[in-house]
């Protein structure tokens, strides 16, 4: 199997695996027993909020433990909606975030709160003087992720935190790093972030676990109850062999240089390879991610089925957008307004350090192959 989806999930490390099964049968105490095996369990999971800190560049008392990306993200929007709306009612976010953000806000709107969606251009980017115009004086929260998940594109978050003072607002920035996290440098302070939310299983750790950092000083209200675990913002069982697999792969993940420049290489290689296919078209903008290509292919099935022949043909697993979305037609190429031709047959390739230009090599020849098969 050639796998090239790895935006959906990365396979996991053997190291992140062994760790996770240690927790399981040796070091299985519950973290918050006082006896032996509880602290023991205790002692890897202050170790593992220590690693997570790290690839964060913040204090490990600033990162708290979720079942992952999603329910950060709904913990760090609800949570902050909820804490800050005395002040305004205003959410500002992008029409091309992830499901989670996406479907969030829309049930605080229905709850009466305003939500302005930004809208890409043609490459799927967002620009400085659109967030801009969108944060007022009465914002209280501004939501975007920093790599789209679908076209790779990278947003200026960076810039949030000076809209937001240029505005006079008392608004908290909250960042979905979960493309950006452990593949380019993420460091809550240089953005100006008050939330960021990361996951495991995008940087070859379990999925199950994920994390959000919460700057300190900063309050949102929990959205669950009945514990005293995460200092009450994300009560329950800490679940400590994917915390310890968590921890495990971020360690792993530490040299973001190296593995950049191998994968600036591979993704200019796939490009140039996949643009001499005659009719693909590349959707990703040039200065995307170098993890994610969006590219049409010109035949006549659909992009679902042209995952399912790639799979079942090549050994090949690529996708057709998010895979949270579940087959349903791309609401961020909808959002970038290309025409529904080229929405229905786009597909996504994404990679990890551990991909290879024989593994581009093979998923050309693939995709060659197919469009030829399709002329005839």
């Amino acid at each position: 199997m050639i796998y090239l989806d790895n935006s959906a999930t990365t396979i996991p490390d053997r190291a992140v695996a062994d760790e996770i099964y240690n927790m399981l049968t040796v070091n299985f105490g519950n973290p918050s027993s006082f006896h032996k095996a509880g602290l023991d369990a205790n002692a890897k999971l202050r170790e593992a909020r220590a690693s997570v800190a790290k690839l964060l560049g913040c204090e490990s008392e600033e990162v708290y433990f979720t079942s992952g990306g999603t329910e950060a993200n709904n913990l760090a929007i609800m949570g902050a909606a909820q804490a800050l709306k005395r002040r305004g009612k205003r959410i500002v976010t992008t029409a091309i975030e992830h499901e989670s953000v996406l479907q969030t806000v829309d049930e605080l709107e229905k709850q009466g709160f305003e939500v302005v969606r930004l809208m890409p251009d043609r490459e799927g980017n967002i620009t400085k003087a659109q967030i801009a115009e969108a944060v007022t004086a009465d914002t209280i929260l501004v939501s975007m992720m920093y790599v789209n998940n679908e076209v790779g594109s990278v947003l200026p978050v960076e810039f949030i935190r000076k809209a937001v003072q240029r505005a006079g607002a008392n608004a908290l920035v909250h960042i979905d790093c979960v493309q950006a996290f452990g593949k380019i440098p993420v460091r809550p302070s240089k953005l100006g972030a008050d939330l960021v939310s990361v996951t495991a299983h995008k940087i070859h750790g379990a999925k199950g676990v994920g994390a959000l950092y919460v700057k300190k000083g900063v309050r949102i209200l929990p959205q669950q109850f009945g514990g005293e675990q995460e200092k009450k913002l994300r009560p329950g069982t800490e679940a400590i062999p994917l915390i310890a697999g968590f921890g495990k792969a971020c360690e792993l993940a530490s040299d973001l240089d190296k593995t950049a420049a191998n994968m600036a290489q591979i993704n200019a290689y796939a490009r140039e390879n996949l643009l001499a296919i005659d009719g693909v078209a590349i959707n990703s903008p040039d200065n995307a991610s170098d993890y994610i290509i969006n590219f049409y292919v010109p035949v006549f099935m659909t992009s679902q089925t042209v995952v399912q022949h790639l799979s079942s043909k090549y050994g090949i697993c690529i996708s057709n957008g998010s895979a949270c979305a579940k087959g349903k037609k791309s609401h961020v190429l909808t959002a970038m307004k290309l025409p529904d031709n080229t929405i229905e047959r786009s597909v996504r390739v994404s990679f990890s350090r551990n991909t290879t230009k024989d593994d581009v090599d093979a998923l050309v020849t693939a995709i060659k192959e197919t469009v030829e098969d399709y002329k005839q």
